[in-house]
C-alpha cells in the first residue's frame, strides 16, 4: 500500500516509528507536511498539491495534527476522504475531539463517567458554578489547552473565583471540573485502535505535581485495566468516532472517569511502559481497513 503519514516533523518519535513499521511490513510510507499541502477544489476532481505537483494516490493517510492547526489539518484530511483515501481518524471525528465541551456533552449524553464539569460565560455566575461541580478544590481548563498547559488546581473558592474572572477577562472559554483527590495525581492513558484497547499505561505526575502529562515530568508504568476501564475507553473512542486514538481515565471512588480523547496520542512512552510495537498494530488495522472511500463521512463534514 501507498501510507501518507500527514505531520509537520518527520523526526518526531510518532512518525518515525510509522514510517518504520509500515516500511517493515512492505508498504510505501510519505510524510508529507500538512501545512504545505494546498487544495485544488474543483468539481468532481478533487486533488492536494505538494510542493508544486498532484501528490499521488494514497491507499491510507495517517493525521498526525497537532491542536494549532486542527482547522487547516483536518480541511486537508476532508480533501483527501473527498478523493476516496481511507483515513484511520476521519476529519469530523478529530474537530470532534478537539473540542473538549462538545466531547464531553457527547460523552454524557452516552451515560459514560466523567467529573463533575461546568461552562459558564457570564463572571456573576462563578459562585454558582462552582457550587454544581462540589466546590474547591477544582481544576480549572482552557479549552484549547493541550499537553497539560493552561490547567490550573484552585485549592479554595476564593482562588477559584479569582482564576475564573481572570481567564473571563481574557475572553478564554474554559471548563471547571471537580478535582479527583483520590486518583493521586495519575490517570491512565488507554491506547484504543479497531475498537480495541491494545496498549495502556499508568502516568504518574511529578512529586507535587496533579497533572499527569508526560510532557510535565510524569513517569509512565503498566497497568493491568478493569473491565469496566477497558469498556470505557473502548465507548469513548466510538462516541467520538475515533478508530484510532488515547483515551484518558482517571481511578475515582465511583469508577472510572474519561478526562480526554486525544485523536493524535503519542507513541513514545506508551511503546517504553508496554514494550508493545504499537506502531505496527496500528498499520496492521489500516491493512484490514483501507478500503478506497471506506470513510463514513465521504468528506462531507
Amino acid at each position: 500500500m501507498k501510507i501518507a503519514i500527514l505531520s509537520r516533523n518527520p523526526n518526531l518519535y510518532s512518525t518515525r516509528r510509522l514510517v518504520e513499521a509500515g516500511e517493515k511490513l512492505g508498504h510505501e510510507v510519505d510524510v508529507i507536511d500538512t501545512m504545505h499541502c494546498y487544495m485544488d477544489i474543483t468539481s468532481n476532481s478533487p486533488s492536494v498539491r505538494y510542493d508544486g505537483k498532484p501528490l499521488p494516490k494514497y491507499d491510507a493517510v495517517i493525521p498526525r495534527i497537532g491542536a494549532s492547526v486542527t482547522f487547516y489539518g483536518t480541511a486537508v484530511v476532508r480533501q483527501f476522504e473527498m478523493m476516496g483515501t481511507y483515513s484511520i481518524n476521519e476529519s469530523v471525528a478529530i474537530s470532534r475531539s478537539r473540542d473538549k465541551l462538545r466531547s464531553l456533552q457527547l460523552m454524557s449524553r452516552k451515560g459514560l463517567g466523567l467529573p463533575k464539569t461546568g461552562f459558564a460565560h457570564h463572571p456573576d455566575k462563578i459562585g454558582d458554578l462552582l457550587k454544581n461541580v462540589g466546590g474547591a478544590p477544582v481544576v480549572i481548563k482552557l479549552l484549547e489547552g493541550t499537553q497539560g498547559i493552561g490547567v490550573v488546581l484552585a485549592e479554595s473558592n476564593k482562588t477559584a473565583e479569582s482564576i475564573i474572572e481572570a481567564f473571563m477577562g481574557l475572553k478564554a472559554n474554559i471548563l471547571v471540573q471537580e478535582y479527583i483527590k483520590e486518583a493521586g495525581g495519575a490517570d491512565i492513558r488507554c491506547l484504543v485502535v479497531g475498537g480495541k484497547v491494545i496498549a495502556a499505561m499508568k502516568r504518574q505526575g511529578a512529586e507535587g505535581e496533579f497533572r499527569s502529562n508526560l510532557h510535565r515530568g510524569g513517569t509512565a508504568s503498566l497497568v493491568k485495566l478493569s473491565p469496566e476501564e477497558r469498556r470505557t475507553a473502548v465507548e469513548a473512542a466510538k462516541v467520538m468516532g475515533l478508530n484510532m486514538c488515547g483515551v484518558d481515565i482517571l481511578r475515582s471512588n465511583d469508577g472510572p472517569l474519561i478526562m480526554e480523547v486525544n485523536s493524535s496520542p503519542g507513541l513514545e512512552g506508551i511503546e517504553s511502559a508496554t514494550n508493545k510495537d504499537v506502531a505496527a498494530m496500528i498499520i496492521n488495522h489500516i491493512e484490514k481497513s483501507a478500503i478506497s472511500g471506506n470513510t463514513k463521512t465521504k468528506g462531507r463534514g
